[in-house]
């Protein structure tokens, strides 16, 4: 079995920072044809230069949770690199929710950003992968990882929205599976725990005493790197897991083996 994405074609959302930026720097490094989807263009400049003609890279940026830019991005992709074999649905985002107040609007906000923008990207993708496969009867037409996250299990009181995403994402995740399997395309997720994420970043700028807090909820101990999330993406999407299709694999360094809900999973 071929651990190898050597001349895939990839699709990367939330590509330009963070978790998603290192998982299409991974793909690209390891020979895949790679475009990174984000809606911070000057940020997909600044990582990754000017569109190369010549390059295994390409950058698109654009507002993904319109359907147009969706399908703008698809047609980008084939332009560029006649076909499309690998989505990774890394565009993502968290927001602290308050559950006692009926005018937050959070939920809806994450259910769009992390639910929704990655179901109709997976149903644009799948509808062409079908296509390009037309004709062949073994192998793999394609796959699909969304990005999760252990708050679908285990949440804390200021993560409803997210915990509410993530658990959705994860259903979709086996109910597109099942859709799919018949056209061999496999949909798989990566829950992760705490990851040096650019919204971690972010938030241990704020509070410093913050990494101990993650650090003793850990048992390895540690925050884990965005460079090793996109190993375990490249196992999902690669032949390697050609058996394996519904499942939420989980990338935590043994978070929910403790108490998962004493310190949120970013």
């Amino acid at each position: 079995m071929s651990f190898s994405i050597t001349g895939k074609t990839a699709i990367i959302t939330g590509g330009a920072n963070g978790i998603g930026l290192a998982i299409g720097r991974h793909f690209a490094d390891k020979g895949a044809n790679v475009v990174f989807a984000d809606m911070d263009e000057a940020r997909l400049i600044k990582e990754l230069g000017e569109n190369d003609d010549s390059s295994n890279i390409r950058y698109f940026a654009g507002d993904l949770r319109q359907k147009l830019t969706q399908a703008n991005l698809l047609s980008a992709t084939i332009d560029a690199f006649e076909q499309v074999d690998i989505l990774v649905n890394a565009c993502r985002q968290i927001v602290p929710s308050d559950a006692l107040n009926p005018d937050d609007d959070a939920v809806e906000m994450l259910l769009e950003q992390n639910l929704l923008t990655a179901l109709r990207m997976s149903q644009q993708v799948a509808r062409r992968m079908i296509k390009q496969s037309e004709g062949q009867t073994e192998g793999s037409a394609g796959t699909i990882v969304n990005l999760s996250s252990i708050a679908a299990r285990c949440t804390h009181p200021d993560l409803l929205a997210y915990s509410v995403a993530s658990a959705a994402l994860d259903q979709m995740t086996r109910s597109l599976a099942l859709a799919l399997a018949p056209h061999r395309i496999r949909v798989n997720a990566l829950a992760f725990g705490s990851v040096m994420s650019a919204s971690l970043k972010e938030t241990l700028r704020e509070h410093s005493d913050y990494r101990a807090d993650i650090e003793c909820h850990t048992p390895l101990g540690r925050i884990a790197s965005a460079a090793e999330l996109a190993e375990a993406v490249h196992y999902l999407a690669c032949d390697g897991s050609a058996f394996m299709t519904g499942q939420i694999m989980t990338v935590d360094g043994g978070r929910t083996l403790l108490d998962p809900c004493a310190a949120p999973a970013h």
